[in-house]
């Protein structure tokens, strides 16, 4: 995500670190470099001038000259700025009597159908009952597309066939939901070009109608500066509350995220991180700012793990670990559960530190890499699972034959195996005591 800025920035941060005290000309020279590296990346030219110029006023200042650590002190206001350039956090409104209407609007191709489906999946993890409207009665086979994704996620959908007028098919389908009991509907509205007037006058239509909550203006991030140019169009004419960018996880410059709420004035709800129908996360600027500086995002990676990871067997499997009793069952079933995280790559951006490292590997040679341990894995028979020790020469030729690997690959993961099985000794002979409280006798 922003992969060339987050570089580009960091290479300038990086030059800044090696000097002591700044003076005037260093912040002049490494603002420049951040003007092209945020120009390069698409970003709006008026936002880009606002920002270095709060940004130099600040970095300029006697908190940077007297610091310490001028340089850090300089990431810190770039931090600071940058999240305030994104914006404030903004939630879905849901305040008042069900149903909540929200309809979704854009271009075409710009991923409505399926960020519908991904937001009632969102909605109803927060204990709502959301129902999807297919009211794109124009692109072939939008109906069919949302009637599978509903039927994969176990949410309803209200269609009426493509002959209906789609500000029908939302009135009707608001009247269902208030007689169904249901507390969202999501209106997947078909994708139109801002300047088709007709178009945009059903749009108007369907919100006098189905008088949404919320109109939120789903955009492809990939197309950067345009991406402003159509929201800025469609707030006009239709009154947008919020926007989801879609495709953020493809996006390399960031473009888009860092101009569009500053022009438009239209909050940033949600990201759509990758395809899958759980890979949209609710947008947070100073989480979205530490990511693009190199930062690292913890606390969504924590939120990561806390829906998809059982805690009950997490806490289990710490326990033994600490003890010295993790076997390659127990990392089989960790690494599964990491798994439903998303791309390995993607968990690595979020961790401080090793966010270059998740960079410089191409997008799947970290999956690939966990499946070629997963097939090792389930090669093994239960007893080489529970005690590795018995691996001899011929069992690890056999397991290397059963899951497509060499001989090599399997050695090297058992070696790093009783490499951490030495490190849980020395937790279990006292040298971690009092390291976690949490556990008892540790």
């Amino acid at each position: 995500m922003f992969d060339s800025l987050s570089e580009k920035l960091n290479a300038v941060f990086k030059k800044l670190s090696g000097k002591g005290k700044l003076s005037e000309a260093d912040v002049d020279a490494a603002l420049r470099e951040v003007r092209l590296a945020l120009l390069e990346a698409d970003v709006n030219f008026k936002v880009v001038k606002d920002f270095l110029a709060r940004v130099r006023e600040r970095a300029v200042g006697e908190e940077v000259m007297r610091s310490l650590s001028p340089a850090q002190m300089v990431v810190k206001i770039v931090n600071e700025e940058l999240t305030k350039t994104l914006g404030e956090p903004a939630k879905i409104d849901l305040s008042g009597e069900p149903p909540h209407v929200i309809m979704l609007v854009g271009l075409q191709g710009s991923g409505k159908t399926t960020t519908a489906a991904k937001l009632a999946l969102q909605l109803r993890k927060h204990q709502q009952k959301p129902l999807l409207v297919a009211a794109d009665t124009r692109r072939p086979a939008a109906i069919q597309q949302l009637q599978t994704l509903g039927k994969q996620l176990d949410i309803p959908v209200h269609s009426e066939g493509n002959t209906a007028p789609p500000p029908n098919i939302c009135a009707n389908a608001v009247k269902r939901a208030s007689d169904g009991a249901y507390s969202v509907v999501l209106l997947d509205t078909a994708g139109r070009l801002h300047i088709d007037d007709e178009m945009m006058r059903e749009l108007e239509e369907v919100k006098a109608k189905a008088k949404p909550q919320e109109i939120l203006l789903v955009v492809d991030a990939m197309t950067g500066q345009e991406a402003v140019r159509v929201a800025d169009e469609f707030n006009q004419r239709v009154g947008l509350t919020g926007l989801i960018l879609t495709k953020v996880d493809g996006d390399a410059r960031g473009g888009a995220a860092l101009s569009v709420r500053a022009v438009t004035g239209v909050p940033i709800k949600y990201l759509a991180v990758g395809e899958k129908t759980d890979a949209l996360e609710s947008f947070y600027p100073d989480r979205l700012a530490s990511r693009i500086l190199g930062m690292g995002d913890v606390l969504t990676l924590i939120e990561k793990a806390q829906e998809t990871i059982d805690q009950e067997t997490a806490q289990k499997a710490a326990e033994k670990f600490l003890r010295a009793q993790f076997t390659f069952e127990d990392f089989l079933e960790q690494l599964q559960a990491i798994k439903k995280m998303g791309p390995l790559s993607q968990i690595l951006g979020m961790v401080p530190g090793l966010n270059q490292v998740a960079k410089d590997l191409p997008a799947d040679v970290t999956d690939k890499q966990m499946k070629r341990v997963e097939a090792i894995i389930n090669s093994m028979t239960r007893e080489e699972r529970v005690r590795p020790e018995v691996l001899n020469g011929s069992r690890r030729k056999r397991i290397a034959l059963g899951s497509g690997t060499s001989v090599q690959e399997v050695n090297q993961l058992v070696s790093q195996f009783k490499q951490m099985q030495r490190m849980m000794q020395q937790f279990k002979s006292g040298r971690g005591r009092g390291m976690f409280p949490g556990i008892p006798g540790l």
